[in-house]
């Protein structure tokens, strides 16, 4: 599913409404602006893709976490380099580059500064640092494809820039449009700007432990099911959720004993927003993916609408599938993100995004959607979405792609894992468009027994089928 709209006197209205807003509520871009891609420059460029993590609170509590970084694999192209802290699984680049023809690509392994995570950093010295100058100086260029377009990715452009004495770009969100983009109650802010209330739950926010003890109370009062929520968690590392009756049946001092207990576990710095929300209970949590140009070079672009598999009363994302929602619902989906995506447009974002949404009532009669976070970076949904796409250019499939753990799994090498679903058939193979399973994010093979499986159906069924239970007989677990 790709869609770019027209241009709709509803867009225009949008960009009015943000440029007259820019310095009042929100930052202009920054310098990083001159730096950031544009559509102008050759593709003859290589791109320097990196997964870091680094800058979003609790990801530690992902299994695996430090491995995620192989991710950008996937997105890496012909004469392109991908850098990492961590050396590839054994066996996973000659999978990428000959069974899946990914291309043949410069895999730089940077020496960790700081944390395991922090690749920017990493990039930013040293061997890697020397490796990435000389690639960029014999094209006269690079451009740099972050996960994420936080700050240590802009400081590694002007390093490399200085470093190489050519031209380095960065095909990301300038910082400012980033933290609006990932920052919940910025979100909320937007939304309410461009008139997009009718798609937010009740919310409040405060940076008060008194003030967010009452507001929890306040909405307990209205609502069955209440949240907690810091502004810029992932995988809903940063929620909190409580029935209305067990907040009622305490007195305040209990509410505001519980709240410091969450700004606790969540290591609050004191002075950042957190949210109190109404928590809609429902079973349909889509996403939206889309795609920003910069601006003047065309509309936001809806890539698809996917249907979340998420866990537990928190929501934990576990992975993700192609939308089989009404059209009407999925319009409603597209129509929201792509207003909000217009906005973000204005103010300097580029890129990959994504919003998760809440679906209420009936999808086949009176329904409505609720907005709960943007996702500004690629992710769990976007990252096997795009390797789909680009296996299996013509159409896309059915299929569902998910994180899988267990124990057996652990220490398995992962050409062991080629083998064993090659020998059961069910090895995908792009060439033929045979076979069900797709392999990536494999690092977190040796120490979790965890990797990240896309399978293909013939429909929504066929996918879960392979998903649920061929998987299990194939790989032994």
């Amino acid at each position: 599913m790709t869609d770019t709209p027209e241009e709709r006197p509803r867009f225009q209205n949008i960009r009015e409404i943000i440029q007259g807003e820019l310095g009042k509520r929100f930052e202009e871009p920054g310098p990083q602006q001159e730096r950031q891609w544009h559509g102008s420059l050759s593709d003859q460029l290589p791109v320097l893709h990196l997964e870091d993590v680094s800058a979003i609170p609790f990801i530690d509590g992902v299994a695996g976490i430090e491995e995620y970084q192989h991710r950008a694999r996937v997105r890496a192209r012909e004469g392109d380099l991908f850098a990492s802290i961590s050396a590839p699984a054994p066996g996973y680049e000659t999978y990428c580059r000959d069974h899946l023809g990914l291309g043949r690509v410069e895999c730089v392994q940077a020496e960790q500064r700081s944390t395991a995570s922090e690749v920017a950093l990493a990039c930013a010295g040293g061997d890697a640092l020397e490796r990435i100058s000389a690639r960029a100086r014999a094209a006269d260029g690079m451009v740099i494809h972050p996960y994420m377009g936080i700050e240590a990715v802009w400081g590694l452009a002007s390093v490399l820039e200085g470093e190489a004495s050519v031209p380095v770009h960065v095909l990301a969100p300038v910082p400012s449009a980033l933290w609006i983009a990932n920052d919940k109650q910025r979100l909320d802010e937007v939304a309410r700007l461009i008139g997009l209330e009718h798609i937010l739950v009740d919310t409040r926010w405060s940076n008060s432990e008194e003030e967010i003890a009452s507001d929890l109370r306040e909405l307990a009062s209205l609502h069955k099911t209440v949240g907690l929520k810091r502004t810029r968690c992932a995988s809903a590392m940063g929620n909190e959720v409580h029935t209305s009756a067990s907040i009622l049946e305490g007195d305040e001092a209990a509410t505001l004993a519980l709240v410091k207990s969450f700004l606790e576990r969540t290591e609050w710095p004191g002075d950042e927003q957190v949210l109190v929300v109404q928590w809609a209970e429902t079973h349909l949590s889509p996403s939206t993916q889309l795609w920003i140009p910069p601006l003047g070079e065309g509309a936001p672009r809806l890539d698809g609408v996917f249907e979340q598999l998420l866990e537990g009363p928190e929501k934990v994302f576990l992975g993700s599938r192609p939308s089989t929602l009404p059209a009407p619902v999925e319009r409603a989906l597209g129509e929201a993100s792509l207003d909000l995506c217009v906005a973000f447009q204005e103010m300097g974002y580029i890129g990959r995004c994504s919003f998760d949404f809440l679906v209420l009532g009936d999808v086949d009669g009176d329904f409505e959607v609720k907005l709960t976070e943007c996702n500004g970076r690629w992710g769990g949904t976007s990252t096997p979405m795009h390797l789909v796409d680009r296996l299996i250019p013509d159409r896309r499939p059915a299929y569902i792609a998910q994180d899988v753990m267990d124990s057996s799994l652990v220490g398995v090498p992962f050409p062991q894992i080629i083998e064993r679903t090659r020998a059961a058939g069910e090895l995908f193979d792009p060439s033929t468009g045979k076979g069900r399973f797709i392999y990536y994010n494999v690092g977190p093979l040796t120490k979790k027994g965890k990797l990240d499986v896309i399978s293909v159906g013939k429909d929504p069924e066929d996918a879960r089928y392979g998903m649920l239970e061929r998987l299990p007989e194939v790989l032994g677990f």
